[in-house]
């Protein structure tokens, strides 16, 4: 695995923080990193101490490497870059094994693979769960899918560099692994992730309105179920959702994810009734907010539908 030459697209909050950790922990022989704003992949080369170069195209990107990461905000970011990269006729993709840990609907994830697939490509879908610090940890987990020859060449990457636990939902080998299963897991995930932070919003505004002060809820919090949720309610007693500049888990963001869970559990003949809910906080965050609000901040919605101030403070 020291001579594989590795590629990552994409350096959002998740990206930049993979990324580093492939730099400094991964096998690979080198590291090229592209973004669709150079000087963004430039800025985060210079904190790498020389272990990546930035391409300036796609195609120079993919040329250079045999594995190439993708870590993009959505579907259409997706469906570009793969349209971009197979309109390179002269490149042989035949060596090259595509890992997108993308969040997409399952669909996204089972067209890209035949895309790349067509083109002699191996191709793993592999989403992760995690937010941004546990990103610059390596204490992600990621949830690969496709061929086991595919996935096997990407696993050097994953625990102990970028991952702390991986879930293969890959039971087989061959074409009958839906490479759809791990975005699936993802945006089902994802939704449980964005639905309880809802209820949690509407908590402590419960809780401030009946008198008793968020102060004892978190502690409870804390006891009960330390971890995630415990920290979003840091984030919404200290004010944090509304005074951050960049959003950590962006509003449009979210409602693609819930758009998508709900897809997949309409396939399924089911309505998923929370999800809606939760959508509706988004779409008054999203007035409030604009694109960069926070998911943190559907506690000051749910403060302005109590008749309090958006803000706490």
């Amino acid at each position: 695995m020291s001579g594989v030459r590795v590629a990552w697209i994409g350096l959002g909050n998740i990206g930049r923080g993979l990324s580093a950790n492939i730099a400094h922990k991964g096998p690979q022989s080198s590291l090229i990193l592209y973004n669709r704003t150079t000087s963004r992949a430039t800025e985060h080369a210079q904190k790498l101490d020389g272990k990546a170069t930035v391409a300036t195209s796609l195609t120079e990107a993919v040329q250079a490497s045999d594995l190439i990461f993708i870590c993009v905000g959505d579907d259409p970011a997706v469906d570009s870059i793969t349209e971009t990269i197979l309109a390179d006729k002269e490149t042989d993709l035949s060596t090259k094994t595509f890992i997108d840990c993308s969040t997409v609907h399952p669909d996204t994830s089972r067209r890209t693979e035949a895309a790349y697939e067509a083109r002699g490509a191996a191709f793993v879908a592999c989403p992760v769960f995690g937010a941004p610090v546990m990103a610059d940890a390596g204490q992600m987990i990621v949830v690969p899918a496709g061929k086991q020859s595919a996935i096997a060449k990407a696993k050097p990457f994953f625990e102990g560099v970028i991952a702390k636990a991986t879930i293969d939902l890959s039971d087989g080998t061959g074409a009958d692994i839906d490479v759809g299963r791990a975005s699936t897991l993802k945006v089902l995930g994802n939704s449980f992730l964005l639905n309880t932070v809802g209820v949690l919003a509407e908590t402590l505004t419960a809780a401030e309105t009946a008198g008793l002060g968020t102060g004892p809820f978190r502690q409870w919090l804390e006891l009960f179920n330390p971890g995630p949720f415990a920290k979003y309610a840091d984030r919404m007693i200290s004010g944090d959702y509304y005074q951050r500049e960049e959003p950590l888990f962006a509003v449009d963001l979210a409602r693609k994810d819930l758009r998508h869970a709900s897809d997949v559990a309409k396939a399924g003949g089911q309505r998923l009734r929370n999800v809606e809910v939760t959508d509706q906080f988004l779409q008054e965050l999203k007035a409030e907010k604009g694109e960069k609000g926070d998911i943190a901040a559907v506690y000051g919605v749910a403060r302005k539908s109590a008749g309090m101030k958006f803000e706490n403070q």
